[in-house]
């Protein structure tokens, strides 16, 4: 129960911080929600990405889950938690960015590069198939061929399945629209967990290069 008793401590603390104020954000929030902001991030525990950007409550529209991905368009009777969240923000909310937030140390990734993904798995394995490609692509280019995989071979396939989330955003026309019309912008971030630095996806270079805040000053 301890964990529990930390989790309600926090609850407290931030209703004194958010709610027992004069100046609430939440006096607006309760009835209307505007992020200029949709992010698609890990379900990691240590990824959160409100922590990471030190948002306020209202900033971002999240969608967390294993690995970051985003699946291809399709539009059929299956169920597309990720797919519906994308089309709220996008046609609903309106966001104006999408950023894939990936990290270092991904468990889903590494599992995926080591094919260790357990065969009674109902849901995990068939998830990061939407990878098997950028797997493939991997292990060709660091020539494992069953070799279990390193450190920096694990990183090139978070950042590519970045760079595959981004390509499948693509594939959902309403996205695609606003995109080639300005109103919406793209972005694969790759959250090192090591030294707390993130790198930003440049498509002419077709590398990430660390993020450089602007100055607030």
């Amino acid at each position: 129960m301890k964990a529990i008793n930390k989790l309600i401590n926090g609850f407290s603390r931030f209703r004194d911080e958010y709610y027992c104020r004069e100046d609430s954000p939440f006096v607006e929030l309760q009835n209307h929600q505007e992020p200029s902001t949709m992010v698609i991030a890990c379900s990691d525990s240590r990824t959160d990405p409100s922590l990471i950007l030190q948002c306020e409550p209202g900033e971002i529209f999240v969608v967390r889950n294993i690995a970051n991905i985003v699946p291809p368009y399709e539009p059929d009777s299956m169920h597309h938690g990720v797919s519906s969240a994308l089309e709220y923000a996008v046609k609903s909310l309106k966001v104006k960015n999408i950023i894939i937030l990936g990290h270092s140390g991904c468990g889903g990734i590494k599992a995926l590069m080591d094919n260790k993904l357990a065969p009674e798995d109902e849901f995990i394995t068939r998830w990061l198939s939407i990878l098997g490609s950028v797997r493939d692509k991997v292990i060709a280019r660091f020539a494992l061929d069953g070799k279990k995989a390193s450190v920096e071979a694990c990183a090139a396939c978070e950042m590519e399945g970045i760079v595959h989330s981004m390509d499948n955003l693509m594939t959902f026309t309403w996205v695609a629209e606003q995109v080639e019309k300005g109103d919406l912008e793209i972005f694969g971030w790759y959250f090192d967990l090591k030294d707390g630095r993130i790198l930003d996806y440049h498509e002419d270079s077709e590398a990430f290069e660390p993020l450089r805040p602007f100055c607030l000053s």
